[in-house]
């Protein structure tokens, strides 16, 4: 009877033991950020400043 109580102890300690398990570890990727260029940004604005300028004649 001791060695049923015995193996279930170290059932029990092993399966929680390894409850969370092994997670496979990925590489994280390579992350391209890619950037508009700097005239873009001015261009948008001055065509709105035009058109509200032209709307006001």
């Amino acid at each position: 009877m001791k060695k049923v109580a015995l193996a279930a102890v170290i059932a029990a300690s092993a399966s929680t033991a390894f409850a969370g398990g092994v997670e496979p570890t990925m590489d994280p990727g390579v992350v391209v950020a890619t950037t508009s260029s700097s005239s873009a940004g001015i261009v948008v604005p001055l065509l709105l400043l035009v058109v509200l300028g032209l709307s006001q004649l």
